[in-house]
């Protein structure tokens, strides 16, 4: 779990095609490694990745066909820059919104401008998942959380503040065309899957009846 709050930018040193898959390694000089393991999970542009090797300032993940087919990861190359925030603590202090690090889907940057001290960015994402955000509400891209200023169909449109754009992958690395991971607000899926009409087959009725309760002495 994690909260889009960037810890620091990293540069991926190489992609190595390893039976189907790839293996990622990324470099981070700024990245605390002291408190990181094997096993431990890195979001990486906003994608929850598992470090399968580790030195003193990169680390390196196997990415699957799946996450490969299913995010912006199958344009990065080598000397990319990438967002990164390890896995968040009981002791984090929690700055953004609730993060998955499952990636939802692709958009892309559509327009960007210099708007006063801030960046105008408007991001056009899969119209499937347009209807889980909404004005002034949380998005997820390339792992950062974000605050959108409008909805508008499929566009959502931000201002991100000189802070966020110089600590992130934003100022010098996003263009117009550019591809970005999207990971809407998990709490919309949940919230749409509990009013949704169509659900799956109702419960099975609970085996702790009136009868129950009785014959165990639960009644007297």
């Amino acid at each position: 779990m994690f909260t889009g709050i960037i810890e620091s930018v990293g540069r991926v040193k190489t992609m190595q095609p390893v039976g189907g898959d790839i293996r990622l390694v990324i470099e981070a000089n700024d990245l605390d490694f002291s408190d990181i393991s094997l096993g431990d999970s890195i979001a990486s542009n906003g994608i929850c990745l598992t470090v399968v090797d580790l030195g003193s300032n990169y680390y390196a993940v196997d990415v699957s066909r799946e996450t490969i087919a299913r995010t912006a990861l199958q344009d990065l190359k080598a000397g990319d820059v990438v967002n990164l925030e390890k896995a968040m603590l009981p002791t984090t202090r929690f700055g953004g919104h609730i993060v998955s690090g499952h990636v939802d889907g692709v958009g892309v940057v559509s327009k960007l401008k210099q708007d006063a001290r801030s960046i105008y960015i408007e991001i056009e994402i899969p119209a499937e998942l347009a209807h889980y955000t909404a004005t002034k509400g949380s998005i997820t891209l390339d792992g950062i959380s974000l605050t959108t200023n409008l909805v508008r169909d499929n566009i959502v449109c931000l201002n991100i503040i000189p802070h966020t754009a110089q600590v992130t992958n934003i100022a010098k690395h996003w263009l117009v065309g550019d591809k970005v991971n999207v990971e809407v607000d998990l709490v919309a899926r949940y919230l749409e899957r509990l009013l949704n009409k169509k659900t799956d087959a109702s419960p099975a009725p609970s085996a702790i009846t009136e009868s129950f309760l009785a014959d165990n002495g639960f009644m007297r």
